[in-house]
């Protein structure tokens, strides 16, 4: 059976702000707001219908 992986990457202001909405409304965090390696801070959840969505905060 084939694998689909879909994932949505959102840029944003502040990820931290975002993730509060995004969790209010009911999406599993996957990952806290953290700063990355390559310089940008994130943070990833699955939504209610079980999508991957990725936040990234822009500069």
């Amino acid at each position: 059976m084939p694998v689909s992986v879909s994932a949505m990457f959102i840029p944003v202001h502040d990820a931290d702000a975002a993730l509060e909405k995004v969790r209010a409304s009911g999406a599993e965090v996957l990952q806290e707001p953290a700063d990355q390696p390559w310089g940008v801070r994130g943070c990833a959840l699955r939504d209610p219908s079980g999508n991957f969505v990725r936040i990234q905060q822009s500069s």
